[in-house]
């Protein structure tokens, strides 16, 4: 291995990505085999979305870099420019690391992802992704989350259809692991929140609320006021507790944002939030009655707890799902015949196509085969 530990930059453009990675993370931290370097660049770093990087600093972890990328306006030409700086800051950083660095991890299927490894690629440093081969039909994640895969030499993929399709993109077999989701390895390892912890750290009095996440959709987002407009006539006539979790910075998404907390003021009911953190989140997911939205974590987490979800319009269509999840489209009728359907429905055995638990393990394991550092 050349006399050192195998040198990891990770990249972390959010707080769902670290999320994500931290069962990974502390048990990296603590194997002399890696020594890490974490990059936090995206919503990590900027005011308007909670500064999360300080996540990364409470959970005892070191940031080598902190890149500010957020787009300036949440339009098509923003989130283009914001691509062309990240490549930029990236260029740089990667010039000054090149010697120093024997692999780069990154997660996801994000245009700042994107962008963070396409400026790697001069530099010859070898790409560990993961969740390639996965398909979102209604964002343009699509197209990054391939060409991730295809800038890349070691593949970590959620499931063996994904892994499958990976051979297809690239044009080979090699390399390519089917692991499962990191995310749901976090479930062995964090205490979740009662009701009255959950109540002290958000001021929120769980009485087994709706969740609710709605990013735009990337693809049609000329349409996404309509879309949000819709989701806000069935929010009106739900007679429950409602918890809204802000949307990302897509296109389109301060729209989104406004309109949803617009929506809020004034009702006791209903709670917006900006992030709830893994430990929230998860602990929301626990007692919540059911998911409605187009969130990843309606795909992949909330069948470990048993819930149903509504996943409304094409954000997520293409993935695989386990069967707790209701596809409907972003029309009130619709979504109201869909609530009324899991009124219906028995209760959920917690069984996950995603993964078992022991993501990391697995991926601790091959980045121990030397012939999986291309570097070395």
């Amino acid at each position: 291995m050349g006399g050192h530990p195998v040198r990891i930059a990770v990249l972390t453009s959010s707080r769902a990505d670290y999320g994500n990675y931290l069962p990974l993370l502390k048990k990296m931290k603590v194997d002399s085999f890696f020594k890490l370097k974490i990059i936090a660049f995206g919503t990590h770093v900027s005011p308007k979305y909670g500064n999360t990087v300080d996540v990364i600093h409470a959970d005892g972890f070191d940031v080598a870099y902190k890149l500010e990328t957020v787009p300036e306006y949440d339009n098509a030409k923003g989130i283009s420019e914001s691509m062309g700086k990240t490549i930029t800051r990236f260029s740089s950083l990667w010039e000054m690391e090149q010697e120093n660095l024997d692999l780069v991890l990154c997660l996801g299927d994000r245009y700042e992802m994107f962008s963070a490894v396409s400026a790697a690629i001069p530099f010859n440093i070898p790409v560990a992704h993961l969740y390639g081969g996965d398909t979102t039909l209604g964002a343009i994640d699509n197209v990054f989350r391939h060409s991730l895969s295809l800038m890349s030499t070691l593949h970590f993929t959620s499931l063996e259809s994904s892994a499958k399709r990976i051979s297809q993109i690239i044009g080979t077999s090699e390399n390519i692991y089917p692991v499962g989701v990191l995310g749901l390895d976090n479930l062995n390892e964090i205490a979740l929140l009662t009701k009255a912890q959950f109540q002290q750290k958000f001021n929120i009095d769980l009485n087994s609320p709706v969740l609710v996440t709605f990013h735009p959709e990337t693809i049609a987002y000329e349409k996404n006021q309509q879309y949000v407009n819709e989701l806000i006539e069935v929010l009106h006539i739900l007679d429950k507790q409602i918890i809204i979790t802000m949307p990302n910075a897509d296109t389109m998404g301060s729209v989104i944002r406004k309109t949803l907390l617009n929506f809020a003021k004034g009702k006791k009911n209903v709670h917006p939030v900006e992030s709830l953190g893994t430990i929230g989140y998860f602990s929301c997911l626990n007692y919540c009655s059911f998911v409605l939205g187009n969130s990843s974590s309606g795909i992949v987490e909330a069948a470990s707890f048993g819930k149903y979800v509504i996943d409304i319009g094409n954000r997520q269509q293409g993935r695989e799902t386990s069967k707790n999840v209701i596809h409907c489209e972003i029309e009130k009728n619709k979504i109201i015949e869909a609530i009324k359907l899991i009124e219906t429905l028995p209760i959920l055995e917690d069984k996950n196509i995603y993964g078992d638990g022991k993501t990391a393990d697995r991926i601790i394991k091959i980045l121990k085969n030397k012939k999986c550092i291309i570097k070395l």
